[in-house]
């Protein structure tokens, strides 16, 4: 993998990472709640839920090149065309964060099951990750060491702006649960998404 494509793929995943999402809202909550030192946990937990995505997508993305470059391509195209829909609805959402009713005195350790189930049982990382990884893969080289560099880059990645979503949520907790901000957030990033995805498919034509 060319250090172009490993830098386009950083801009890709930061801007997935950003966007807001479950694991996003699993962790401005709790930086909202219990603070950034407890909210590490979450943290933890929102990449290992991650990780076994990863893997999982790894495996069936390898066995789908071994079988057929042509499948693997019309991926591609259908990853592109994903990501544009995903901006679009991106776009269109608007929802506000709510802390109410939240017991505060929850221990680290379930703060930490409770994230690595949020990445686990949300489809949208699996099929995400689907869409966005062949867009970085060359099909006639080895998988195993390109899937290496996307994984862990983008746990990488993900782990730095969960934190840094915790840390501001700790610190400006009003201004995060106010609706016009996420619904801003959901805008500027959806935007992003459309124009990722129009570029990929730009650049295939």
């Amino acid at each position: 993998m060319s250090v172009e494509i490993w830098l386009a793929y950083v801009v890709a995943a930061i801007v997935f990472s950003f966007a807001p999402g479950s694991g996003t809202i699993n962790s401005i909550s709790n930086g909202m709640v219990y603070g950034w030192r407890k909210s590490l946990a979450s943290i933890v937990g929102l990449q290992l839920g991650m990780a076994v995505h990863i893997v999982l997508v790894g495996v069936g993305l390898g066995a789908l090149v071994a079988q057929s470059v042509v499948a693997f391509t019309l991926i591609k195209w259908i990853g592109a065309a994903y990501l544009i829909w995903l901006g679009i609805q991106k776009w269109r959402e608007h929802n506000a964060l709510s802390i109410e009713n939240v017991d505060k005195s929850v221990t680290a350790g379930c703060l930490f099951r409770r994230a690595v189930l949020v990445n686990l049982t949300n489809p949208k990382t699996i099929v995400f990750l689907v869409a966005l990884f062949p867009q970085f893969i060359n099909a006639t080289q080895p998988q195993l060491p390109q899937l290496l560099i996307l994984g862990g880059t983008t746990l990488i990645i993900d782990a730095s702006v969960m934190l840094f979503y915790v840390s501001l949520a700790s610190r400006f907790t009003h201004y995060i649960r106010s609706a016009t901000v996420m619904t801003r957030l959901n805008r500027i990033f959806g935007s992003m998404f459309i124009g990722c995805g129009a570029l990929l498919a730009l650049a295939r034509a």
